[in-house]
């Protein structure tokens, strides 16, 4: 392939950003100008003499805009081979001209989805003549340059002023067509699966649009970017960065674990959660953030340094001024006043995340995991446990603060990787346990650090002695239950299931402890 020079172009855009600029300098390089609807009044208003596509097709626009594009005149000049005789005999017999610049982006249809259209507005935001005329000048990159992005516009057109695009752009720029309409493809498939309620269908993609590159993943070794998959959803990888160095891959892995969690919580009570490697180190509410931080503080004040900082409400500036006490590698938030600001703004380091509000708990979507040779696509666990929902199974009945604090926790121990055991008391986390192969060890592990809470703030007793106890899945024996009971705990949640759940409730009874099945397990691997 060698560099083509550009004779026609053909511009149909819905985003106009830079369209007139770059078609202005196609003319002055001599290119003439071929365009449909809106795009062509945008180049008139510019003073630029355009062809309509119904004068090359011969046809009007017609069915809403519909068909205006569909068309062997404009597909046999994308995509004939210029090099072959019968392409061009074809071209001659049926007085199809070549296009050998192709300007497109597409219907604003993920835009028309997160801003609430209905159905029938998203269906009438599907591009059906875009994508076509995309694929077929890529197809035929060999002699017909695809601009899809109007962030490439510079560059094709310094190369055509310089004499032709380059076979090497000109293959580049194809393959980012191919990407972007099996993206828009993937975004269109994605919402009409969740419409219809369609479980497992016989394909299945995801797709994203570049955000950034980041300095490397989990290690240094790996190379990392981050992709928007273009939902809605507030979190770390659409929140504003108002301040400090660029996120890690890490960072982000961690603020989106600790951004769940308190959308979890909701917004009804003033939350806060802070995460270390993914899993909380301490979780509580509070009657203002200032009281949820420190409370969630004092649950393992070891463990939050350098950890992420989430809080379900907007940050003011007397909780900023607490939390830089601590080293912290970010903080987000729906929000932050001016003081907060000024006050993290002495900590260039520190990275201040700002969303339009939180994710919410039951939202409905799909979690990907890669595996080997495959993925494994699973619904986000949306299942919020309520106090209807509980069975209370042992002789002892919980009191109401129990009963607030054992659903807290088990909010709280959907979050934490398994085996997962949470003590709470009085609304927060006094003591966490994660990721150990025995429940047993994560059950000791969670003592244990309520006993160290205990010891960093001056506290006599265990902060676990008259706590609740929460298992994200049921207690297969019942050592793990009875060293929650000896760690001071008085009520137990857990989903129930285990065949010997008999034995495990007669070992609760025998302790004097009160024990709810909620029947929901919350797994996190």
């Amino acid at each position: 392939m060698t560099t083509a020079a550009i004779r026609r172009a053909l511009l149909s855009v819905s985003d106009k950003s830079g369209v007139e600029d770059f078609a202005r300098r196609l003319a002055g390089a001599g290119a003439e100008l071929v365009s449909t609807g809106g795009t062509a009044k945008a180049m008139r208003s510019a003073g630029l003499d355009v062809r309509d596509v119904s004068d090359l097709t011969g046809f009007p626009e017609m069915m809403d805009g519909r068909i205006k594009t569909l068309h062997p005149r404009v597909h046999g000049g994308l995509l004939a081979l210029r090099d072959k005789d019968d392409h061009v005999g074809s071209m001659k017999e049926h007085d199809i001209s070549a296009i050998d610049l192709l300007v497109v982006n597409l219907y604003p249809f993920e835009e028309t989805v997160r801003a609430g259209g209905d159905f029938a507005a998203c269906i009438e935001n599907i591009d059906i003549g875009g994508p076509a005329m995309i694929r077929a000048a890529a197809k035929n990159h060999k002699f017909v340059c695809v601009v899809t992005d109007p962030a490439d516009y510079e560059r094709v057109a310094a190369e055509i002023e310089a004499g032709g695009v380059s076979a090497e752009t000109r293959t580049q720029l194809a393959a980012k067509a191919f990407a972007m309409t099996a993206a828009y493809d993937t975004a269109i498939a994605a919402w009409l699966r969740a419409e219809t309620g369609e479980g497992a269908s016989r394909h299945f993609s995801v797709s994203g649009r570049l955000s950034q590159e980041l300095r490397y993943g989990e290690n240094p070794h790996q190379k990392a970017s981050l992709y928007l998959s273009g939902a809605a959803r507030p979190g770390a990888a659409t929140a504003e960065l108002a301040q400090g160095k660029a996120l890690s891959y890490n960072n982000i892995n961690d603020t989106d674990a600790a951004y769940e969690l308190v959308g979890d919580l909701g917004a009804a009570q003033p939350a806060v959660a802070i995460i270390k490697h993914a899993n909380p180190c301490g979780v509580a509410l509070g009657d203002s953030l200032l009281d949820a931080y420190e409370k969630a503080l004092r649950c393992d004040p070891v463990s939050a340094f350098g950890g992420i900082v989430a809080l379900n409400g907007p940050l003011d500036e007397t909780l900023a001024a607490k939390i830089t006490e601590v080293f912290t590698e970010v903080v987000i938030a729906p929000g932050a006043d001016d003081g907060a600001r000024a006050v993290f703004a002495r900590k260039k380091n520190l990275r201040l995340l700002l969303t339009d509000g939180l994710p919410s708990p039951d939202e409905k979507g799909a979690l990907v995991r890669p595996v080997a040779g495959g993925l494994l696509v699973q619904s986000r666990d949306n299942k919020l446990v309520t106090a209807d929902d509980l069975t209370i199974v042992t002789k002892r009945k919980p009191d109401a603060d129990e009963i607030a604090d054992m659903l807290f926790a088990f909010r709280v121990a959907k979050h934490v990787k398994s085996n997962a055991i949470v003590y709470v008391k009085d609304g927060a986390t006094v003591g966490v346990g994660a990721g150990q192969m025995s429940r047993l060890d994560s059950s000791r592990i969670a003592a244990r650090k309520a006993v160290d809470a205990a010891e960093a703030c001056g506290a006599k007793a265990s902060l676990a002695e008259g706590s609740v106890v929460a298992s994200d899945a049921f207690f297969p024996f019942a050592d793990g239950l009875l060293a929650a009971a000896d760690a001071g705990a008085r009520a137990v949640i857990q989903p129930g299931g285990s065949i010997r759940d008999e034995e495990v409730i007669a070992a609760a009874d025998e302790a004097g402890l009160a024990m709810a099945f909620t029947g929901v397990r919350h797994f996190r691997h």
